[in-house]
């Protein structure tokens, strides 16, 4: 579509000209003598080209009622009375640019080419945030199950804090899109939301990465750069794998969470900034803490408002919607043919152990919608990887004769806790579990202390 130009000015022979010269290149045209003449037509313009000085209303007066309409189409103010103060008031108005009269119509076009490009890439951007918040919205992150449902409770209640959050919960069950929403659910969704991923930092790199370094602070900084947290100021930072930073950045990441300040590196000038840090891992940090590898007192400056993501394994309740949302999330970049799954391919979803969590879920759906020849997916399309773990043959698994899975792992669950006195931290590490996954494992036994 032509994009459409409103035209307002005054005079006749140069309205005609203006008109000529952008229809010649393109464009639509819609035009008017007076301010007032032009007001009910804005809403169809994609730019305005207006004279300052018109009869009645001033070109800067309507400018600003187009602002006060909350309008943000592009004006750009035409004037053979162009003064530096004329300038200065019509951009400080929102004016796009400014031409003062004679120009030729090789600039004219030149202005209103930027103006509308700008214009473009502001809607593509704003297109871009809409696009990011719907992502990150509940219905984009599927959850059914208690846990998860106190979770999405938890983080509307903490979203619009500034407090700091600790997301502890196995490699794949979603804490990168729990961290994200937290941000956009936030006072800070149009700021900066900087992912940084702690194990992929090699160590002598850490933190001139996190904090910046000035130029010439060691061999091949050549020129000064500002690290992560600067890039962050006064949006969010998500710090994953928190528990494999070394000991040494350790110290000033709390220092960062005490007094919201660092230096960069190679610099003795102070750099104040104000973030959000939302901390991932997939490690118990307090196995960490007891082994000396990570600091109490950073611990307890992360673990403010602590949310504890359960393995997939663990919330199987979960597996239908994600399944199905999987499937029509997926099913568009993979052709459109699959619109469905079917119940038999659900249950044997909900019988595999995911060890990769909903990450390999959302891979399995992929993988199956490709190959699948229907247009559903059904029980033989479901391709899970089964050599991901070894399993024990059949007839191997040892069970005591008699006994279910369910009483089998219950029975442990009560033997840990008397092997631990009631204990359930302790009765935790015994099992190789977090403790709010044996408490989920206690509710559901009946067992509440």
């Amino acid at each position: 579509m032509k994009r459409q130009v409103l035209v307002v000015e005054d005079e006749d022979h140069l309205r005609r000209i203006l008109e000529l010269q952008l229809l010649d290149s393109g464009f639509a045209v819609e035009k008017a003598s007076t301010a007032e003449e032009a007001l009910p037509l804005i809403d169809r313009a994609d730019l305005i080209l207006t004279d300052f000085k018109l009869p009645g209303m001033t070109g800067l007066e309507m400018l600003q009622i187009i602002r006060r309409m909350d309008s943000h189409v592009p004006v750009i103010m035409m004037t053979a009375f162009g003064t530096v103060e004329n300038a200065v008031e019509a951009m400080k108005a929102g004016a796009s640019d400014f031409l003062l009269k004679p120009f030729s119509l090789d600039q004219l076009i030149a202005v209103v080419s930027k103006a509308l490009e700008i214009r473009n890439l502001r809607e593509e951007n704003r297109q871009l945030k809409e696009e990011l918040g719907r992502k990150y919205r509940w219905d984009n992150i599927v959850g059914r199950s208690p846990g998860m449902q106190q979770i999405f409770a938890t983080v509307m209640r903490v979203a619009p804090s500034r407090a700091t959050v600790l997301l502890a919960g196995e490699s794949g069950v979603g804490k990168d899109l729990i961290a994200r929403a937290i941000h956009f659910h936030s006072p800070r969704k149009d700021r900066p939301f900087v992912k940084i991923n702690c194990t992929a930092l090699p160590e002598n790199l850490m933190e001139s990465e996190l904090f910046g370094y000035e130029k010439g602070a060691f061999t091949g900084a050549n020129i000064s750069k500002p690290g992560k947290f600067e890039l962050a100021d006064t949006g969010t930072v998500m710090l994953d794998e928190i528990g494999d930073v070394p000991a040494n950045i350790q110290i000033k990441l709390l220092r960062v969470l005490q007094e919201r300040e660092f230096e960069r590196l190679g610099s003795n000038k102070t750099q104040h900034i104000d973030v959000r840090v939302i901390a991932a891992t997939n490690r118990d940090l307090r196995v960490a803490l007891e082994d000396g590898t990570f600091r109490e007192d950073l611990y307890y400056r992360l673990n403010v408002v602590p949310i504890e993501i359960l393995p997939l394994r663990e919330r199987k309740e979960d597996i239908p919607y994600l399944a199905r949302h999987f499937v029509e999330k997926l099913s568009p970049d993979t052709g459109g043919r699959v619109t469905g799954i079917t119940d038999a391919a659900i249950d044997k979803l909900m019988s595999y152990y995911w060890p990769g969590n909903v990450r390999e879920l959302e891979n399995v759906i992929e993988r199956s919608i490709v190959m699948a020849p229907g247009d559903k997916l059904d029980v033989d399309n479901i391709r899970l990887d089964m050599n991901l773990r070894t399993r024990p043959a059949a007839g191997e698994v040892g069970l005591p004769e008699g006994m279910s899975l369910d009483a089998y792992e219950q029975e442990l669950i009560r033997n840990a806790l008397k092997q631990a006195d009631g204990n359930k931290s302790q009765a935790a590490r015994i099992l190789g579990l977090t403790r709010n996954a044996l408490r989920y494992r206690l509710t559901q036994m009946g067992i509440e202390s």
